[in-house]
């Protein structure tokens, strides 16, 4: 099961699940100012991190200054046609307001941040516990010593359970 569905599972029964990657959880909007740096910089992060038990997840939202207008289609096309992303594109949502998708309520309730324009990032650690949330003006960059570090523990965690 994906880590959605394990956060709307903990959601609804108040539990933690067991997960098993890392993860960075994105509010991504096509025409935002911070679209081109992070999209750039998330793509290179899923390339060079993907395969050891991390992923981007993507969920495009027009909450904040109707940046992401597209249907659904439209938004993963734009997204794999421009930058080449292979990261997993989500349909679009609310991320915040009574209207907000069960993941990101989970992510601003236990982060203590909800976010307040596109692409806030949270790093979510295959406990689902959120160990970093990010407003768009911090750079992915910035954030992947964390990322990275987060990912090595988990790899020597599975290291030991051989």
């Amino acid at each position: 099961s994906t880590w959605t569905q394990s956060v709307l599972r903990a959601c609804k029964h108040g539990m933690e699940t067991t997960h098993i990657s890392v993860s960075l959880v994105v509010n991504v909007a096509s025409e935002c100012g911070f679209t081109d740096q992070h999209y750039r910089a998330l793509q290179q992060l899923q390339r060079d991190l993907g395969p050891h038990h991390f992923n981007v997840l993507a969920f495009p939202c027009n909450q904040f200054g109707h940046q992401e207008p597209d249907g659904n289609k439209e938004i993963e096309s734009f997204a794999r046609r421009t930058y080449s992303v292979s990261f997993p594109m989500f349909t679009k949502i609310a991320v915040t307001s009574t209207g907000a998708y069960p993941a990101f309520k989970y992510l601003a309730q236990t982060s203590g941040k909800e976010p307040t324009w596109n692409l806030w990032k949270y790093l979510v650690a295959p406990d689902g516990k959120v160990v970093g949330a990010w407003d768009p003006t911090v750079s992915v960059e910035e954030i992947r010593p964390q990322i990275t570090a987060l990912v090595r523990k988990l790899i020597l965690r599975k290291r030991e359970d051989l």
